[in-house]
């Protein structure tokens, strides 16, 4: 489903080029629960950003399907987010003036659907997600927990190909990243939506199904768990 060939991208700092990835190569199936991992420095959000279109490579190709997306012009690139991909982040990114219900409806919104699908579509995975009569709060009268739910919700809402999340534990205690985990997990094997995480959480890598890891750059290993 995903072929990362020879990918390589460097950044500049001032006068100092950085390498951060240095030739990747990367075959991703759908319907895996992935985890990219290494310690900071090593490439592994480099990786998710040009995944998810959010960066441009130098060197190299990333196809999803049959796109070539890192072929895409930048408004072909924000179509394929908005249509295909689900992002949740560690610091949730939620909408701080939007109740629960409408952070979620947003993304359907933005497609363009009618109101009574995109009503029946995010009370459905809000329910899915643990979140059922907590629809009407706002970000604020929300633990972390209950946040990152709603970023899962609103990741999920519109049926994406891929999810990406990064560093989706950061935030929280163990006991709720746990949890977080586990709800992901699920989501994975009911909806059979490729997860892909990027990582340096000991937590996030056992739980992953597949943990590939980073180091300056290269891919050092790759473990197939479950």
């Amino acid at each position: 489903m995903i072929e990362i060939k020879n990918v390589k991208k460097t950044y500049i700092a001032g006068d100092t080029k950085v390498k951060a990835l240095r030739g990747v190569d990367l075959q991703i199936q759908a319907g895996e629960f992935i985890s990219i991992a290494g310690p900071s420095g090593s490439g592994k959000t480099t990786l998710l950003n040009l995944i998810g279109c959010i960066d441009t490579l130098d060197e190299g190709k990333i196809q999803i399907g049959e796109l070539v997306v890192s072929s895409m012009s930048k408004e072909e690139k924000t179509t394929f987010r908005r249509e295909k991909l689900g992002f949740i982040f560690q610091s949730y990114n939620l909408i701080p003036v939007l109740t629960a219900y409408e952070n979620v409806a947003f993304s359907l919104q933005l497609l363009g659907l009618k109101d009574a699908e995109v009503r029946e579509r995010s009370m459905k995975i809000l329910k899915e997600v643990g979140l059922e009569g907590m629809e009407d709060r706002r970000p604020s009268r929300l633990s972390g927990g209950q946040q990152q739910r709603v970023a899962i919700a609103r990741a999920l809402v519109k049926k994406p190909v891929i999810v990406l999340a990064d560093e989706p534990t950061a935030n929280l205690d163990s006991h709720t990243g746990e949890d977080i985990l586990k709800l992901m997990e699920d989501m994975n094997k009911k909806h059979g939506t490729t997860f892909i995480f990027s990582t340096h959480d000991k937590m996030v890598m056992d739980f992953a199904h597949r943990l590939v890891y980073l180091h300056d750059g290269e891919c050092q290993s790759d473990e197939r768990r479950k």
